[in-house]
C-alpha cells in the first residue's frame, strides 16, 4: 500500500513552530520526535529530514533513534490499533491462533495497516492481563479469553 505524506497545511505550521522552539538543540531529538509523531500520527521521511536539519543531527542518527524505540513509527497507523498479546500465558492459551485468524481476516501482517486505513495489527509481549489470556486490545479496550471464532464479531464492533 503506497501512502503519501499529508505533510502540508496546519500540520506543517505546527511542525515548524515545534522545530523553531528546539532549533540547534540535538539533545531534544527524542522529545521533538514524540511531538512530531503526535502531529502526524507517524513520522514520514519528510518530517525526519526537517527534524534532522533543524536540530543539526545527522539523518542516519534520527533514523537510528526512530528504529530503536518501538514507540516511533514511520508508517501510518489505522484508525483502530489491534494488539495481540504473545506473553507466555497468552501464548500457551492460543495467542498464535488468534494472530493467524486476525492475519487472515484483515489480510495484513503484524506491523501493517489495512488498505482502508481502518486497522493496524501489532504483536506485544505482555498486556498485563495474564489471568485473562489469550488477550487482544483494540485501541484501549481489552478483550479477554478470546477464541478465534469471536474475531469477526470483535472487528465488526469497530468497523466504520
Amino acid at each position: 500500500m503506497a501512502v503519501t505524506c499529508q505533510c502540508g497545511g496546519e500540520r506543517t505550521r505546527k511542525l515548524e513552530a515545534l522545530l523553531d522552539r528546539y532549533r540547534g538543540q540535538p539533545q531534544a531529538l527524542i522529545q521533538v520526535l514524540h511531538q512530531a509523531q503526535e502531529i502526524y500520527g507517524y513520522l514520514p521521511r519528510e518530517v525526519l529530514k526537517k527534524v534532522s536539519l533543524a536540530l543539526n543531527v545527522p539523518l542516519s542518527q534520527v533514523y537510528g533513534v526512530v528504529s530503536f524505540y518501538s514507540f516511533f513509527t514511520i508508517h501510518p497507523k489505522g484508525r483502530h490499533r489491534i494488539s495481540v498479546c504473545k506473553g507466555t500465558a497468552c501464548y500457551v492459551r492460543g495467542a498464535e491462533q488468534l494472530l493467524e485468524h486476525l492475519r487472515e481476516e484483515l489480510r495484513i501482517k503484524p506491523g501493517e495497516t489495512t488498505a482502508d486505513g481502518e486497522f493496524s495489527l501489532e504483536v506485544v509481549r505482555c498486556l498485563g492481563a495474564c489471568g485473562l489470556g489469550p488477550v487482544i486490545m483494540v485501541d484501549e479496550d481489552v478483550h479477554a479469553r478470546v477464541m478465534p471464532e469471536r474475531i469477526p464479531d470483535i472487528l465488526s464492533a469497530y468497523r466504520s
